[in-house]
């Protein structure tokens, strides 16, 4: 069947990317880079160089996998990596413009358990950021050290800016109020594919709803997704936002000056993720 042998290619196709991204990563461990690479050398630690043609292959390849399997963080990184360098510029241009975004900028913090006094934050009020974004790790038993390390953007302070948008994914489901189920996730990747531009976020809004049931689809279709579109639009730059200086602000407060409005129902509204369902990195 012409169905069936599709599914066959795209299959061995991503089983070459696979083993196109490995070769990679222990050529970047193990050998030294020629000299037409020697340009990109340790721009950042991690850094794998990669040409126009290995871009593309990782990027279809890792498309492939990362439909087939959405829990395949490590595909859903190249993905993002591989496509979002117009975006990416984009973002870096409009945080410049932006008092606290050129600080972010120039100082580039990292939101990681190191980084984090965890003590201090559950000491804060109900309602504060800082309070609200540890209760939603805690919640859902996520953390930030499981965002990947960015390793195929060809410039370093691109790379850090795709890196702060991972780092601050789960900070946006706070801020939006979205749980980690399916429904929540795809809400919050329409709000990121308007605020980001990212192909990735693109592709995660356009294909998410397609794994949703009827019963799930319709509050995203009626509701959570014009709200999550309509302050994806009119929200500030919510990578502009010196996250780690802000734990005592309130989370109403936070919002009013983003401009974004609270959810339109509750996340206890929302169905609630299953036993056996994980933290998406979303497509």
């Amino acid at each position: 069947m012409p169905l069936l042998r599709v599914l066959s290619a795209s299959r061995a196709h991503a089983s070459r990317v696979l083993f196109v991204y490995e070769a990679l990563c222990v050529r970047q461990q193990h050998s030294g880079l020629d000299s037409a690479d020697r340009h990109y050398d340790r721009l950042y630690p991690g850094h794998i160089p990669t040409n126009i043609i290995q871009k593309a292959l990782l990027a279809v390849g890792s498309g492939v996998a990362a439909l087939q399997d959405p829990y395949r963080h490590d595909m859903v990184a190249v993905l993002g990596e591989t496509t979002g360098h117009l975006a990416l510029i984009t973002l870096r241009d409009r945080m410049r413009g932006d008092p606290e975004g050129y600080t972010i900028l120039t100082e580039r913090p990292r939101i990681r358990l190191s980084t984090l006094d965890l003590s201090k934050m559950a000491s804060l009020p109900d309602g504060s950021l800082g309070r609200e974004y540890l209760r939603f790790l805690e919640d859902n038993r996520v953390t930030p050290d499981s965002r990947t390390n960015v390793k195929f953007v060809d410039n370093e302070e691109l790379a850090y800016v795709m890196q702060r948008y991972r780092e601050v994914h789960d900070l946006l489901h706070t801020l939006l109020g979205m749980p980690t189920n399916m429904l929540g996730e795809v809400a919050v990747k329409w709000f990121e594919a308007v605020q980001t531009g990212l192909p990735m976020c693109i592709l995660g809004a356009v294909l998410g709803p397609l794994r949703l049931s009827t019963s799930r689809l319709e509050p995203l279709v009626t509701s959570l997704g014009p709200w999550a579109v309509r302050n994806g639009r009119q929200a500030r730059c919510v990578l502009s936002i010196f996250y780690e200086q802000r734990w005592e602000q309130s989370l109403q407060d936070l919002r009013l000056e983003l401009n974004i409005e609270p959810p339109p129902c509750s996340p206890s509204q929302i169905p609630a993720r299953g036993p056996h369902q994980t933290h998406s990195t979303d497509l």
